[in-house]
């Protein structure tokens, strides 16, 4: 079982290409990032149309992939709130996220209704 509670919690603030494995979305974490895999911190991507997010973390033996696929609408934007790099989430905004909510996002330090 993977646990995400009580780790630190990055999305990267551009669309990534969901084609991308453990190899694409390591390299992705470590060069553009500026991340460490190992340190356990939770990473998740965005696909353009918002329609596919990717969560890479590491459980201590390994890399996982969870994949979420919505069946209809998009998921909140993580991008266009914080310039390049990774957006900070707290566990709320990233079950929330994962929930396919219209959820309230703080990224950039600033509280804003999600317009999906």
């Amino acid at each position: 079982m993977i646990r995400l509670r009580g780790r630190r919690v990055f999305a990267r603030a551009s669309p990534t290409d969901m084609r991308k494995g453990f190899s694409g979305l390591s390299a992705l974490v470590i060069r553009e990032l500026g991340h460490d895999l190992v340190e356990g911190d939770v990473f998740v991507f965005m696909s353009r149309r918002r329609t596919t997010v990717k969560v890479l973390v590491w459980d201590g033996t390994g890399l996982s992939i969870l994949q979420k696929r919505l069946a209809q609408g998009r998921f909140a934007p993580l991008w266009g709130r914080v310039e390049g790099g990774a957006a900070r989430l707290s566990h709320r905004e990233l079950t929330e996220l994962l929930s396919g909510s219209d959820v309230q996002l703080t990224l950039g330090g600033r509280r804003r209704r999600a317009k999906v």
